[in-house]
């Protein structure tokens, strides 16, 4: 691919120049720029930036990759940069990456740069584009997806950290042949954020919900209806809070923090996992803080988390499954429509080598009540 303009979805792709030489430093010095991209001068200066427009973005053409500047066709103001790199020519495939300067943000300009420079890519040759994400790294994901990018998988330790070690990334792929648009998404995103009948209120577990989730998984009475029954860490709590975003955009699981709607306080939690996506299955789960129980909060719950999956998410059947003495759980199941439909033995690991029986309930859109 040889260097030229490409103007598409309200951005203009050219090559750099050296009057982007503070657009550069802007983009490439902030500490978002730094924590997601691999190699970058820590401090980045001016003269990095001159070297990666002088020498830097030439040698990644040259390589027969794309290095672009991503600007505003009305002033011609670099915005951020877009190209391909680790091309592998007897596949046709290259991988794709992006960032843009803080001022440019939240106006879309990411998205619209995957968008244009991969139909390019696709224009001129190329038949498979990856892009590939830190697994926390939730903006960027509905980036590739809004570029029709697809989920294909973990790269396990793929990437160098700063401090040392490696990291997962997530791979997304788009191919040639893909339609044009979004990519599909197994689980939505809930309609005006959340889910509520006026009594609770269902919303996305976040970063910021670690504190109240680590008050509810570690209490005694909900350790003990959990395989293995060990309590969690803080690590691992501030973990599934911080993953909570990219597990929904993968489609694996829907986490929900389960809020009192007249308050806002938080009630306890809830989650969905796509456990057989051909088959059109998921799970269920809920847990309730001690102050919260008894008023029918965690029916309701389950009910409006039921009828968002056999809605919007289009699943044909749910299952939950509980401990056998938990008597509790198994009224609010009932109570939702859900069926006991029988007993795996020793299906769950518990304590010591010990095994835990499985009570399992189902549930199919005609029988939510």
């Amino acid at each position: 691919m040889r260097p030229q303009v490409v103007e598409a979805y309200g951005v203009r792709l050219r090559p750099f120049r050296l009057d982007d030489t503070a657009d550069v430093v802007a983009g490439c010095a902030d500490p978002l720029t730094a924590r997601y991209i691999s190699g970058l001068p820590t401090p980045y200066t001016e003269a990095d930036a001159r070297s990666w427009i002088g020498v830097g973005a030439p040698g990644v053409w040259a390589g027969g990759g794309a290095a672009y500047a991503v600007a505003d066709p009305a002033t011609d103001r670099l915005l951020g940069a877009v190209g391909l790199s680790n091309p592998v020519p007897y596949r046709s495939q290259a991988e794709i990456g992006y960032w843009v300067t803080p001022a440019a943000r939240g106006r879309g300009v990411a998205g619209a740069a995957t968008r244009a420079l991969a139909e390019h890519a696709f224009a001129t040759g190329t038949a498979r584009l990856e892009l590939l994400t830190h697994a926390e790294n939730a903006v960027s994901q509905r980036v590739a997806l809004g570029a029709g990018f697809h989920f294909e998988g973990v790269r396990l330790a793929a990437n160098p950290s700063r401090g040392g070690g490696r990291h997962d990334l997530l791979a997304w792929v788009r191919l040639a042949d893909d339609p044009p648009g979004p990519a599909p998404r197994q689980l939505p995103d809930l309609p005006q954020g959340g889910l509520t009948d006026g009594v609770v209120t269902l919303r996305p577990l976040g970063p910021d919900d670690v504190d109240v989730m680590y008050r509810l998984h570690t209490r005694p009475e909900v350790v003990a209806n959990q395989a293995p029954p060990v309590p969690p860490d803080r690590a691992a709590i501030e973990r599934r809070c911080g993953l909570s975003a990219s597990q929904w955009l993968t489609g694996e699981l829907a986490r929900l923090l389960i809020l009192d709607a007249a308050t806002g306080e938080p009630a306890g939690s809830c989650g969905l996992s796509v456990s057989d996506p051909q088959a059109g299955e998921g799970t269920v789960g809920y847990a309730l803080l001690p102050q919260w129980r008894g008023r029918g909060y965690a029916t309701r719950a389950v009910r409006l988390l039921a009828g968002w999956a056999f809605g919007p998410a289009g699943l044909a059947r749910l299952a939950a499954g509980t401990v056998p003495e938990n008597v509790a759980s198994h009224r609010v199941l009932e109570k939702v429509g859900f069926r006991r439909e029988g007993l795996l033995r020793g299906r769950l690991p518990g304590l010591a080598g010990t095994r835990i029986d499985d009570l399992v309930f189902g549930l199919t859109p005609d029988e939510l009540r």
